[in-house]
């Protein structure tokens, strides 16, 4: 079989839509996970604030246990805010571009 032109473009023209239809998916889930990272985020930065007034009750008794919670809170919301700022970082390279 002999491979003409116009059927070299034509697949040609089928795999560039192919990848530029699964960019744009893979852009959309990217999209929807974010937004519910940042839905989590809200309501862990809730939670942190909840937290950190009980910090001010504390007491010999009780400091072990909500010691550990807290630094369960930071490390959820400092990995959400790296991710913002990945996601920043990310969006100024695609516009330099």
């Amino acid at each position: 079989m002999k491979l003409t032109n116009s059927k070299f473009l034509l697949i040609l023209a089928v795999v560039i839509i192919g990848f530029g239809i699964g960019i744009y998916l893979q852009d959309l889930k990217h999209k929807e996970s974010t937004e519910a990272a940042w839905k989590a985020n809200r309501y862990n930065l809730e939670r942190f604030n909840q937290i950190r007034e009980y910090t001010g009750k504390m007491n010999a008794a009780n400091w072990r246990r909500m010691r550990d919670s807290i630094s369960q809170e930071l490390d959820s919301f400092m990995i959400l805010r790296f991710r913002k700022e990945m996601d920043s970082l990310n969006k100024i390279e695609k516009a330099g571009d």
